[in-house]
Order: C-alpha cells, then structure tokens, then sequence
C-alpha cells in the first residue's frame, strides 16, 4: 500500500526493488561523504563572510559618499567663488587702470 499523500502536493510510488533504506547509488553515497559535507559548510562560510564584507564596504562607501558631499563640496564651491572674485577684481582694476596686485616681489 503507498504512503499517505501530503497535502497539497502528489506522492508517487517508489520504484520496484528500491526502497528509501536501500539507496546505494554513487550518487547518494558522494552526497553524504564528510568530503561534501566540510564542502557545503565551507562554502556557507564563504558566503557569510562574503555578504558582510559587502554589507561593510557599503557601509564605508555610504559613510565616505556623505562625509565628502558634507565636507569637501562645500570647501570647492567656496574656492572656486574666491578665485572668481579674485579674477573679476583683476578685470575691474585693468579696465580702471590701476595697476594690477600680483604676488609680492620675492627678495
């Protein structure tokens, strides 16, 4: 007599001669070989160490990616503002025909 179907799903019966106790294919013996086992574990291992490493470098990266949009984009916008200041003086006494201010004379 076949088992008793699981619900929701279809149970067929097992093949002539074999039965789940008597399962000595190749197959099934590599698969429970301590070989294949450590296999699994160190790939699991691999992968856990993997996800946080990215978790982390992300973490890095989201914390550099502020810090530099904080910091340093405002510390450009405001030399580029003192040079065009600075250029747009230089113009100003040229047109008015004051001598320009370049660097002091090096003695």
């Amino acid at each position: 007599m076949a088992s008793p179907a699981r619900k929701g799903g279809v149970s067929l019966p097992e093949r002539r001669g074999h039965s789940k106790k008597e399962n000595n294919s190749i197959i099934s013996k590599l698969s429970q070989s301590k070989l294949v086992s450590r296999g699994k574990l160190a790939a699991g291992d691999a992968a856990f160490v993997t996800k946080k490493l990215l978790r982390s470098t992300g973490r890095a990266a989201w914390i550099a990616g502020t810090t530099f949009l904080i910091l340093v984009v405002p510390l450009i916008i405001e030399m580029d503002r003192e040079q065009q200041l600075n250029e747009l003086e230089l113009q100003q006494a040229s047109l008015l025909g004051t001598p320009a201010m370049g660097p002091p004379p090096q003695k």
